[in-house]
């Protein structure tokens, strides 16, 4: 059995407030026997809509500046895994990266995905402020299993989950900032669930709480069975994941092997 930290804040506009509130909850999370920290989206700032995009892009760092740097001191020191997202600074004028950094438990910087699919929809419009990614990240290897990265609105993209798992993952971790609104939170819980049951895999997704966000981050077992969802609080539950279930799950349910590759190719070719 693995205990992970699934934690859910209220991000402020202050990124030096927001930085303190992490490394606080990396070590707190550490001293209650976590192995592993998930930080949701936006943990570097939360970015109101008013907000200008050069604005953004002024708090925005590299992979290796202060912020993430910082994190990896705080995951060395409590000897755990640390998910954390930052805005990245890119090469596009007036746009930065939503990026999450995986922090190895020797604090060493083992993989880093930035956001594919930006949430222009419903109202709002990540790519006035944002760039998308284009690469999918290897899944991590860790000893709770392989873990593979997406953002929030990749939820959305079953395609994303499904080349991770084919990859090797065995647990998705989704840090997000889930936008409050109609059908929002129903949404979001259909959205982890299925992409866990879908793909026999632990679904790992902590959420924004506050502001924009619904919170009730969610954490659920390949079975497609819920093991937590929080509510509006801030904090972190610690969640005990069993790694042999992702194996035993995929035995009696073996929807990737099941799959007819050969005969979706078929149809892809011409609607990609």
């Amino acid at each position: 059995m693995y205990p992970i930290a699934l934690t859910q804040i209220r991000a402020s506009t202050e990124k030096g407030a927001n930085l303190h509130k992490a490394v606080e909850t990396v070590a707190s999370a550490a001293r209650c026997g976590a192995r592993m920290v998930l930080f949701p989206e936006f943990l570097m700032a939360f970015s109101p809509n008013a907000q200008p995009a050069e604005d953004l892009c002024a708090i925005a760092e590299p992979i290796d500046g202060p912020f993430v740097t910082t994190l990896c001191k705080a995951a060395r020191s409590g000897g755990v895994h640390v998910l954390a997202t930052i805005y990245e600074t890119g090469p596009v004028p007036d746009r930065v990266y939503d990026t999450a950094v995986w922090i190895d438990s020797t604090g060493g910087r083992a993989a880093a995905y930035r956001k594919l699919h930006l949430y222009d929809a419903l109202g709002f419009k990540e790519s006035d402020k944002f760039v998308a990614g284009d690469e999918i990240a290897a899944p991590v290897s860790t000893e709770a299993g392989r873990v593979g990265l997406l953002i929030c609105y990749d939820l959305r993209f079953p395609e994303l989950a499904r080349i991770l798992n084919l990859s090797g993952a065995e647990i998705l971790a989704a840090p997000s900032g889930w936008v409050a609104g109609e059908m929002k939170l129903e949404h979001w819980r259909t959205m982890v669930r299925a992409r866990a049951l879908e793909n026999g895999c632990y679904v790992l997704a902590p959420d924004q709480t506050g502001n924009a966000y619904i919170g009730h981050s969610m954490a659920v077992d390949p079975f497609g069975r819920t093991i937590v969802e929080m509510d509006e609080r801030e904090g972190f539950e610690l969640v005990t994941i069993d790694p042999a279930m992702v194996r035993n799950v995929r035995e009696k349910l073996p929807l990737l092997k099941n799959r007819r590759a050969d005969l979706y190719a078929k149809y892809l070719g011409s609607k990609r």
